[in-house]
């Protein structure tokens, strides 16, 4: 069975930073693709950001230019790190992997963008 942990999700104000991270029970290489998630309170949850063998990292538009994804091969996580976060921003983020047409989900982190 995957797993999927994410921690260093908090409490921000609008413009700082934060980074989260997934540790994968098996190898990040293995799941394609994997990524992140969020859900704002009444919103659905929508992709934040990806990362497959075929096109590489994925970002929404929305995050563009301020989130980037990194991975560490050898700990099997993957990192989500926030810059210039706003408002908006802020919800449970989840991390998403897909194995063998399998979906695995995180159970979520918060992310709080408020001054």
């Amino acid at each position: 069975q995957v797993q999927l942990v994410e921690s260093g999700g908090g409490l921000v104000q609008p413009g700082e930073s934060l980074r989260l991270s997934c540790a994968a029970s098996g190898s990040i290489f293995s799941f394609n693709p994997i990524g992140w998630y969020r859900q704002a309170p009444g919103k659905q949850r929508e992709l934040v950001a990806s990362l497959s063998r075929d096109i590489g990292p994925n970002y929404a538009d929305s995050v563009k230019g301020r989130f980037t994804l990194a991975r560490d091969d050898a700990k099997n996580l993957l990192f989500l790190q926030m810059n210039s976060l706003k408002p908006e921003d802020a919800g449970v983020y989840y991390c998403n992997a897909l194995l063998l047409e399998m979906e695995f989900w995180g159970q979520g982190n918060q992310v709080t963008v408020s001054s």
